[in-house]
């Protein structure tokens, strides 16, 4: 199956090298550019892409304001959000998680790595990167914690590991639990925080103080 990307960027030079980057991978097809936020968010709901590449500063509406819309837009469901994010942005990455990114990827990152994550957030599957991933969470939630309720059992260390980085099968080792069982426990945790995806667990984990702050 083809994995359809919007690029949204307001600098047109960065659109031609991720379509030039994409253009040469069979699987993956641009289903259509955006300047804008609101034109990242009009061509969503036309084109109904798999994955949004999303600036945050963009002009017209902010990456963070129309992740949020599209992520709750029903017209785009299953639509996943990836953002593009310069060293100095990691408040503003925290924001967009929060609003409904699945993950992001720095404007420094290689090609292989780019496709990679487009690849992954279009499946629904682990963190684009697991442990920057905890690092930009721990290091935002702190203020937050407490809020949300803590699961018992073996959910509660499925989602604790969940919350270091571990992949499923480093997990399932941890608890003598089969790769489908962990999926069962990871799916029923999704539900329980109605997290859309891993990212939001892993927020919903920091937040319920599962995970001790960073020092």
């Amino acid at each position: 199956m083809t994995i359809r990307v919007v690029l949204a960027d307001d600098q047109p030079l960065v659109r031609t090298g991720l379509r030039v980057l994409l253009g040469d991978t069979a699987d993956i097809e641009v289903a259509g550019e955006a300047a804008t936020g609101r034109e990242a968010v009009t061509l969503t709901r036309e084109a109904r892409p798999d994955v949004v590449l999303m600036d945050l500063r963009l002009p017209d509406l902010d990456g963070i304001e129309a992740t949020r819309i599209i992520t709750g837009d029903t017209a785009g469901a299953g639509t996943r959000v990836l953002v593009l994010a310069a060293a100095d942005d990691d408040g503003e990455v925290y924001a967009a998680l929060r609003a409904g990114a699945s993950g992001f990827l720095s404007r420094g990152m290689g090609a292989g790595d780019v496709l990679t994550a487009i690849r992954v957030a279009a499946s629904g599957g682990a963190l684009v990167d697991p442990a920057a991933t905890c690092r930009l969470v721990a290091a935002f939630t702190r203020a937050a914690r407490g809020r949300t309720g803590v699961p018992a059992g073996r959910a509660r260390e499925v989602l604790v590991r969940l919350a270091r980085g571990l992949s499923d099968a480093e997990i399932g080792g941890d608890l003598s639990l089969s790769p489908s069982e962990v999926g069962v426990e990871v799916a029923l945790l999704l539900a329980r925080f109605t997290a859309r995806d891993r990212v939001h667990l892993l927020i919903a984990a920091h937040e319920s103080g599962l995970v001790p702050p960073p020092s």
